[in-house]
């Protein structure tokens, strides 16, 4: 069945992964959420269609979720915990269930070790204005919804061109140090496609076998 799949940040570098695997391996229409289309390119005109917006004005959130069957938030902003609170609302309002967003990997203090202690130190962990704390901020409204959600804490992100990735429970221990951002376009095309076998879960994802105080490549 075709989906009318809203993804919100539509530009960002993961999405443009997740763009690319669900137009090759679904029939899902795609609308391309932005809040400046000019850096969207090759736009397939009969598969996507693009709605310039802001998730922080809740009208322009409001008509887009209104054409939605699932939403995907690729965001990045200070204000992402009322932003996730825009999105829930929305959603409600419309009945649409299915949400995939995009967290971070800290936001529970559940990375073990010297690498633990580095991404802490690195994204203000503990501190609720930092980085950490307004990721986990939003994931605590996104987890306390009514939503089909699945929360995606990607390990750091690498523009490796492999997909090659592997999974940890929310409870558990975060494993590796990274990930390809086209492992978790791969995983969220994926959770897009099979919404009952994710629902309501939350992911942390890395790439198998990279250990360590930090990436390799930092």
């Amino acid at each position: 069945m075709t989906k009318q799949v809203l993804i919100l940040g539509a530009s960002g570098q993961i999405a443009s992964h997740a763009i690319h695997f669900l137009l090759n391996e679904t029939d899902d229409h795609l609308l391309l959420f932005v809040r400046h289309p000019e850096k969207l390119s090759n736009v397939d005109e009969q598969r996507e269609t693009v709605i310039t917006g802001d998730v922080l004005v809740a009208s322009d959130l409001d008509s887009a979720i209104a054409q939605a069957d699932a939403v995907y938030a690729n965001l990045r902003n200070p204000q992402i915990e009322q932003q996730a609170k825009n999105i829930v609302a929305a959603m409600d309002t419309h009945g649409v269930k299915q949400l995939v967003w995009i967290s971070s990997i800290g936001i529970y203090d559940e990375v073990p070790g010297k690498f633990g202690q580095w991404n802490n130190e690195q994204l203000g962990g503990g501190k609720k204005d930092s980085y950490l704390g307004t990721y986990r901020a939003a994931a605590d409204v996104i987890s306390a919804s009514g939503l089909d959600y699945t929360i995606i804490r990607p390990a750091w992100l690498t523009n490796k061109d492999e997909v090659d990735f592997e999974t940890t429970r929310r409870g558990e221990q975060f494993k590796g140090t990274e990930v390809s951002r086209q492992s978790i376009g791969k995983l969220v095309a994926q959770v897009i496609e099979q919404p009952q076998k994710f629902a309501r879960i939350d992911l942390g994802v890395n790439k198998p076998g990279t250990d360590g105080d930090k990436p390799a490549w930092y």
